[in-house]
């Protein structure tokens, strides 16, 4: 009975959602873009551009950065950390769970168990239309990597933007440089050969442990190295620094979209982000044939500094967008569909890209 409640809920939604689930046309979208007075408002110049490598990343300092909310998640224990530790229900599981946690980061912090490595690079750029240009110099008068951007082609309501990670970045020719970061980094080094020390001592719980320990070392190295860039590298953050509940709630300026993810649903991109930063070397990781990071516990991405720059999901694309992504991106509708999971019936008009990480 409730899921026959809850499906008719979901089908009077459905059907409710009118014109705003069709899609715009992609020239339209286009001319919905933000707009921006880049003259009155100049993106401000790194301090120290160019690429920087990070090989000894002490495990201590990414402990205290840790989210440990999407750690319980992964484990099906809704809430928010700290407060699912005092939760009736979960609560004690939870608790027990966290100690555990502690005390094989403990370990691995003092046997050397995990190590993490990155790379921040600062490159010329500008926007090109949907396409991310990054210059050889700062003449910009040669290109060094296009990364092409999809937009969103939702209707929505009037006076809403549609928008694509290159609106945040100054156009070409308008006379304003700019300029756009990039990242790689790891804390996956050790994690399997952990994790299967475990499992062949029939120890599953501590192996799925390490896995997740990993992964959340990973996203709290990301967190560092973008505070870094905002504070001293690009340098475009003053003031106190933020803690780590600030930082959590991503109470900062700037966004580091990753590909793959919804405002980026191509991992085509990673490509040119590993050639710019030199990353298997900086970092000891390489991009599988299906464009995944090995080892895990890595990630890849952009970072965008513009005061306007926000997350959000491109969401569904129109059959131009489609071919016109994949003329951009040196690759067919067929591949760039299996590529980023599309489901489209052969001549549909319109499919919905997967933001699956």
């Amino acid at each position: 009975a409730a899921n026959l409640a809850d499906q008719a809920r979901r089908r009077a939604r459905h059907e409710d959602r009118g014109e705003r689930s069709q899609l715009l046309g992609l020239e339209e979208a286009r001319r919905r873009r933000p707009r921006f007075d880049w003259a009155a408002d100049p993106p401000e110049a790194p301090k120290r551009p160019g690429v920087h490598r990070f090989d000894r990343q002490e495990l201590a300092e990414l402990e205290a950065r840790i989210d440990w909310t999407p750690f319980f998640q992964a484990w099906e224990m809704p809430g928010r950390y700290p407060d699912l530790l005092a939760d009736p229900r979960s609560g004690p599981q939870a608790t027990v769970l966290h100690r555990d946690a502690l005390g094989l980061l403990e370990r691995i912090r003092r046997e050397g168990l995990l190590r993490a490595r990155g790379v921040v690079g600062i490159f010329p750029a500008a926007a090109d239309g949907d396409d991310l240009v990054v210059y050889a110099d700062e003449s910009r008068r040669a290109e060094r990597a296009r990364l092409p951007m999809m937009r969103q082609q939702r209707r929505g309501r009037s006076g809403e933007t549609n928008l694509c990670l290159a609106d945040f970045v100054a156009p070409a020719g308008g006379g304003v440089p700019d300029w756009i970061g990039m990242f790689a980094l790891t804390a996956g080094h050790g994690a399997a050969e952990l994790a299967a020390g475990f499992e062949a001592a029939h120890d599953d719980y501590s192996a799925i442990l390490a896995k997740a320990l990993a992964d959340r070392l990973a996203e709290a190295f990301a967190e560092r190295l973008h505070e870094l860039l905002r504070r001293e590298l690009w340098g475009y953050e003053t003031g106190p620094a933020l803690d780590n509940a600030a930082l959590v709630a991503e109470g900062y300026r700037g966004i580091r979209p990753a590909p793959g993810y919804p405002a980026c649903p191509d991992h085509g991109p990673k490509r040119a982000i590993f050639e710019l930063l030199d990353a298997e070397a900086a970092t000891g990781t390489r991009l599988t044939e299906t464009l995944a990071i090995d080892p895990a516990a890595s990630v890849c991405g952009l970072y965008l500094a513009h005061p306007k720059a926000c997350y959000f999901g491109v969401g569904r694309l129109g059959a131009d967008q489609l071919e016109d992504y994949a003329a951009r991106a040196g690759t067919t509708p067929d591949e760039l569909s299996r590529r980023i999971g599309l489901s489209a019936e052969p001549g549909a008009a319109q499919t919905e890209a997967s933001s699956t990480p």
